[in-house]
């Protein structure tokens, strides 16, 4: 029998929209003509929360009509003209931070992303405990006969430069359907207006150090409600102008200040044992980097360096930060003497006796100049040749011979 005298304590689980309220979090809904679409995705998010900003980016259908039964529901923002996504996205961001609020989830009314999958972002963040702002897109599931090709193609394509600038690989970069920390948003400068804003804030973000991370969703391409903005030729010549910009910014500043930040926050020892010697790539792989980094350094590729090494270690999926140091041989100290060095294999090379004082008083005429170069040149790819082959061998009998003594010492 209960005891009626006894206490009886109650879980109450609070409903999503005392969540979102906890979470101090909204959602933001960008539209422009998807009156087909709106109405049920704003009914769809409504159900979870009523923490809903939508911006009417100057749509010229039904939508006015459709949002006037949702202006005591929401918070409603309305261009007159079209602006872009990019704009509106900022509009929504802006806004949100003003009502106060730390997270923005955006999805698209479009209809082509399920409001009944808000619950896995609200999940996710309330399961984050860093102190590092976290940044979600959801992962939709490309290989899906829905999916258009362009579409698949246009993923593949920008997840493929989010890697090379920041470092972080991810299975979507284009989804809508994202989770935004408003407050590092709110230090960015962005100044993209279109679709292209979506790439520049999660790259910029991620400089910033924010988590960024995929979280699996559903989509769905109706071709007979879904009306797409994205003009091929226009977005895509912008989306290649920024992330022009955005790879010229990691080659000059923003990739090997992560290197150096790496290598400072681990010290040489740890940095060398965990990003060189103990990491998943195999000894071929890591020599084959040190290899790509030295032939690169000592080749006269002066000035593009670090262009050379990143590029083409990513293309060739080694590691990057190897190639990058190894790129580096050729630092003030060491440049005497891979200038002399390759001088005088130049002239070995093209049948001339090498010459070992180089006297500069020697040179006369432009000739002169011109046969000078000419040697250098031939001999500095004959000089970073051997050494790659080289220090590339030496590597790979080294770090094969010690990943032998870790798994015999393990085993």
């Amino acid at each position: 029998m209960r005891n009626p005298n006894k206490l009886q304590y109650v879980t109450v689980v609070p409903t999503y929209n005392q969540r979102f309220d906890m979470l101090h979090c909204c959602v933001i809904i960008p539209t422009y003509n998807n009156a087909k679409t709106l109405d049920r995705v704003l009914r769809g998010v409504l159900s979870y929360t009523n923490q809903l900003i939508i911006v009417n980016d100057g749509a010229t259908d039904a939508t006015p009509l459709i949002l006037e039964d949702y202006k005591d529901r929401c918070t409603i923002i309305t261009f007159e003209q079209n602006r872009g996504k990019g704009v509106a996205l900022r509009e929504g961001f802006k806004k949100a931070s003003e009502m106060g609020f730390d997270y923005a989830i955006t999805i698209d009314s479009d209809g082509q992303h399920y409001p009944s999958d808000l619950p896995l972002f609200i999940e996710a963040l309330e399961n984050h405990t860093t102190e590092e702002p976290l940044l979600l897109i959801g992962s939709r599931k490309m290989d899906d006969p829905s999916v258009p090709g362009k579409s698949s193609f246009g993923n593949k394509f920008s997840n493929f430069w989010f890697y090379v600038e920041t470092g972080i690989q991810l299975t979507d970069t284009q989804s809508g359907f994202r989770l935004y920390p408003l407050k590092a948003i709110d230090t960015l400068r962005l100044y993209t207006t279109k679709f292209e804003l979506e790439i520049e804030v999660i790259v910029k973000l991620a400089w910033r150090g924010a988590v960024v991370r995929n979280l699996p969703i559903r989509v769905l391409y109706d071709e007979k409600e879904r009306v797409s903005h994205f003009r091929p030729f226009q977005d895509f010549s912008r989306i290649s102008v920024l992330n022009t910009w955005l790879f010229t910014l990691t080659l000059l500043w923003y990739g090997p200040k992560r290197i150096v930040q790496r290598f400072q926050k681990k010290g040489f020892r740890r940095f060398i044992k965990e990003d060189i010697l103990r990491s998943t790539d195999s000894p071929l792989k890591k020599s084959a980097a040190i290899a790509l980094g030295i032939f690169i350094g000592i080749a006269p590729f002066w000035g593009l360096q670090t262009l050379l090494a990143l590029t083409l270690a990513t293309a060739l999926k080694l590691n990057r930060t190897i190639a990058f140091i190894c790129s580096n041989i050729s630092i003030p100290p060491m440049i005497p003497f891979i200038i002399y060095g390759s001088a005088q294999l130049g002239r070995f090379a093209t049948g001339q006796s090498m010459d070992l004082t180089l006297d500069i008083e020697t040179i006369t005429t432009g000739a002169d100049i011109l046969q000078g170069l000419t040697y250098y040149i031939i001999g500095s790819f004959i000089l970073a040749t051997v050494s790659a082959l080289l220090f590339g061998s030496i590597s790979y009998l080294y770090l094969n011979k010690t990943k032998s003594k870790h798994e015999s010492r393990d085993a």
